[in-house]
């Protein structure tokens, strides 16, 4: 099979946070925990995390083109109102501001770098993130990709088709001659679904939570596991 799958793909596509580089579940937590006992919430920091998450893919799913927010002002839409459902009428700014300084340094996976070095594969890195942020992260690391795609820069959030398609006009490949790497099966295994773009969902333990059921071609515990593929 490992053969077939040389032939077949001609270019990788890779989501980065909870891929390439730790999700930011830790942050997120502490983010909630922080608001929890800031605002004397009456519901643990998870119950928190798991109805400010909902609401958070909500407003990203109403963020595309013409309506298009940052994935921080996402963040704030959805924590404010959020906070608001639970009769809190509190500044959300500090609360995704640490999340942002994440963004722009989180850890890398320990599986990740010597993934990439040995991907004979162009690369195109494909992510929900603000353009800023992204490559802050990338250059903090020293990554290299083929090419950079973020929501921002196309407006457009997976698991919406015009960020997938920017991604295969960029690198000039048919949708069935490429496979999307990615954690969440709603933005990543969902999205590239769509488009008939090959998908290998990495399930790494202590995921966030995910809101999508899409079934993906394979699934790997380990970017290690997706060499094997290519």
């Amino acid at each position: 099979m490992a053969g077939n799958a040389r032939r077949r793909f001609d270019v990788l596509l890779v989501d980065f946070y909870g891929t390439i580089a730790d999700g930011d579940r830790a942050a997120v937590e502490a983010a909630c925990t922080a608001i929890v006992e800031t605002c004397e919430l009456p519901l643990s920091p998870a119950d928190f995390a798991v109805i400010w998450g909902e609401r958070f893919f909500e407003v990203v799913a109403e963020s595309n083109h013409e309506a298009f927010r940052t994935l921080c002002q996402c963040e704030l839409v959805s924590l404010r109102e959020t906070l608001r459902r639970l009769d809190r009428d509190v500044d959300p700014q500090p609360f995704v501001q640490e999340l942002e300084e994440y963004w722009r340094n989180p850890p890398v996976h320990s599986d990740a770098l010597d993934f990439l070095s040995k991907v004979n594969l162009p690369v195109c890195c494909v992510s929900n993130a603000d353009t800023d942020a992204l490559k802050a992260a990338i250059a903090r690391h020293g990554l290299r990709f083929d090419a950079v795609i973020t929501s921002e820069s196309v407006r457009s959030y997976k698991p919406d088709e015009v960020i997938f398609r920017s991604a295969l006009a960029r690198m000039d490949v048919q949708a069935h001659r490429t496979i999307h790497v990615g954690d969440s099966l709603h933005s990543d295994v969902g999205g590239a679904n769509k488009l008939g773009i090959s998908t290998a969902w990495i399930c790494r333990d202590g995921r966030i939570h995910d809101i999508g059921d899409a079934s993906p071609s394979w699934t790997v515990r380990s970017l290690v596991d997706v060499c094997n593929l290519l």
